[in-house]
């Protein structure tokens, strides 16, 4: 998996830093084995073999562990095809999670930036980067999110009214804001929305007395799901997709 290298800024931004936690924040070595490394001559900076685990190191230094460049770890940002059957959520003891379908290292570091319900499928954002899931998820930036909606009733005319004018929602205080639903068939729709209640498109679809059967995510703000990701399947961002959130 490679990542862009342009516009990313660095996780661990370092000064000067002791091997050890350098070791430990960019590679999955846990202390021990760390200091197992070092005693074994496994671990050279700057070709130099080290000795001591609280040796320090600067910027620039070059970091090998048994023949490996040890790199100052960028941040990430993924899109995910997420199938039905799987929770967005770091662990659960009940359901698989997004995180086991994303094969890389610190895995559990990543944040997920817009959930899906365990039956929703489509788009999900996935990030180490705190801000930029901020960004994302916060209400007040109001990114709009695209839908695919399959309903068990008859998509009806008024609906794309109703959503328009927004509508209360049961246990709410305030109407949703103005969504936009296109019909693509009697039972398939396209919905836009700009907020993120829980479940909103379900119960935006149960407040006009029709049931969703299946939900799609296809886009959040201008990243679009990669039509060549099959479900399961995750690929980094490319530099525009992850700066597109900050227009």
């Amino acid at each position: 998996m490679q990542y862009p290298a342009n516009g990313l800024r660095l996780q661990h931004r370092m000064t000067s830093m002791r091997l050890d936690k350098f070791i430990g924040n960019n590679a999955e070595l846990s202390r021990t084995q760390i200091h197992i490394a070092i005693k074994q001559g496994l671990i050279f900076v700057n070709d130099q073999l080290v000795s001591k685990t609280n040796t320090h190191i600067n910027n620039g230094d070059k970091i090998i562990y048994d023949g490996q460049l040890i790199e100052e770890r960028k941040l990430r940002y993924l899109m995910l095809h997420k199938p039905a059957g799987y929770v967005c959520a770091n662990s659960d003891s009940e359901h698989p999670t997004v995180l086991d379908l994303i094969d890389l290292p610190f895995k559990n570091e990543l944040q997920i930036a817009g959930r899906l319900d365990l039956d929703t499928t489509g788009l999900v954002l996935l990030t180490d980067d705190g801000q930029w899931n901020h960004k994302i998820t916060s209400p007040k930036h109001l990114h709009t999110k695209s839908y695919l909606v399959t309903t068990a009733n008859v998509i009806t005319e008024n609906t794309i009214t109703i959503f328009a004018e927004g509508l209360l929602l049961n246990g709410e205080a305030k109407h949703t804001l103005p969504a936009k639903l296109e019909i693509l068939d009697s039972h398939l729709a396209r919905l836009i929305i700009c907020e993120g209640k829980y479940h909103q498109v379900k119960r935006m679809f149960a407040a006009v007395g029709n049931h969703v059967i299946a939900l799609h995510r296809e886009c959040i703000g201008e990243i679009d799901l990669d039509a060549s990701l099959q479900s399961g399947q995750f690929r980094a961002l490319t530099v525009d997709e992850i700066n597109s959130f900050e227009k």
